[in-house]
């Protein structure tokens, strides 16, 4: 990401647009996944009142921390920067 001036070219905004774009889909997969998962039982079986409330309310906060969690580490590593293909190779040649 260079910044020309405090101006970026058409090519890095689109870049930032597709990566925010995938932070919050695969943010939204992935939360929605874990809801499921978690709230899953309290549909298919026939469970207390407080463990249903538990696993709702344990489904509902920990799909809100997982979707803040993968946009945040998504856009902290698309903010670094293009990892190196081969890691601990700093010599082209080699």
């Amino acid at each position: 990401m260079s910044v020309h001036g405090g101006l970026r070219t058409k090519a890095e905004q689109d870049a930032f647009a597709v990566e925010v774009g995938y932070a919050l889909f695969s943010a939204v997969f992935a939360a929605g996944v874990v809801f499921g998962a978690v709230v899953g039982p309290a549909l298919l079986f026939d469970l207390p009142p407080a463990v249903e409330s538990l696993l709702w309310q344990g489904g509902k906060w920990l799909a809100v921390v997982l979707f803040a969690a993968r946009v945040i580490s998504v856009l902290v590593r698309y903010r670094r920067g293009a990892q190196p293909s081969q890691p601990g190779r700093t010599n082209p040649d080699s």
